[in-house]
Order: C-alpha cells, then structure tokens, then sequence
C-alpha cells in the first residue's frame, strides 16, 4: 500500500507573533528577494489573505499574484503588507564596506 503524503503549508504552523518573527527573520536573513516575498505572502495567507487585502485597500487577486511563485511585488505592495502584518524594516550599519 502506498503511503499518502499532503502537502505541508508553512502558513498552519504560524500560529504565533514570535513564529512569524522567527520566520520573517529568517527570510530576510537570506537576503533572497524572491523567498522574502514568499515568505510575505505565507505570512498574509497564515494571518487571513482578506483581511490583508482589506488593511491594505489591494484586492486578494493581487496580493495572491504578487506574493506568488512567479511574482514580483513592488516596494508599494510589500510595505503595506508589511504594515498590515505589523512588521516593521529597520536599517543599521552592517560593518560592511567600513
């Protein structure tokens, strides 16, 4: 008999404010601009795709292409949705460059 295998969704394990940092974190931590708007878009899908879409006066279609695979937000889209998910983006010197 073969074993059935679901899908795993990141999105049902962030159930909490410091899951969602530790995730965050993570994603920025990679400095890969595509996984950061991954991870934007499963933290929107874990806190309500409506909800977002109404915080930030887009319509879930848009957010739901923009935060995909395939898509590529702009910074407009990705700080209000960074907003309404209450994350803030702060900048420090990194020693880089000095």
């Amino acid at each position: 008999m073969a074993e059935q295998l679901t899908p795993f969704d990141p999105a049902e394990s962030l159930s909490s404010d410091e899951a969602i940092a530790a995730f965050m974190a993570d994603a920025f931590a990679s400095e890969d601009a595509g996984y950061i708007a991954h991870a934007l878009g499963v933290v929107a899908r874990a806190k309500g795709m409506t909800q977002i879409a109404r915080d930030t006066g887009l319509s879930r279609e848009q957010l739901y292409r923009s935060f995909s695979e395939a898509g590529n937000p702009t910074l407009k889209t990705t700080l209000a949705v960074m907003k309404a998910l209450g994350i803030e983006l702060t900048a420090r010197v990194s020693g880089v460059n000095r």
